[in-house]
């Protein structure tokens, strides 16, 4: 009778571990929840990164003074009928 308790005390003992360490266990699973979380996140800022970049392209797609704005604002581009004034500040 000593040796089926011990036995069964082994056996409860090994699933305990498992159950514990090792893979499938409550601490890999928890890990690999927060890492699920942390991609998620990071996920939905590129998400919203790409949104607008989206927006941007169809704006420049669509509207030809977009274009010309980015032009003059970026590059300092003006038209040959425009004369162009650099205003400094101390």
């Amino acid at each position: 009778m000593k040796t089926l308790w011990a036995i069964l005390a082994v056996l409860i003992l090994l699933l305990q571990v498992r159950l514990w360490v090792g893979e499938g266990s409550f601490a890999q699973v928890w890990a690999l929840e927060e890492a699920i979380a942390k991609q998620q996140a990071e996920n939905a800022g590129l998400a919203a990164r790409n949104d607008r970049l989206y927006a941007e392209v169809r704006n420049l797609r669509n509207q030809q003074g977009a274009v010309e704005e980015r032009a003059r604002m970026n590059l300092g581009l003006i038209r040959d009928d425009e004369t162009f004034f650099l205003v400094v500040e101390k």
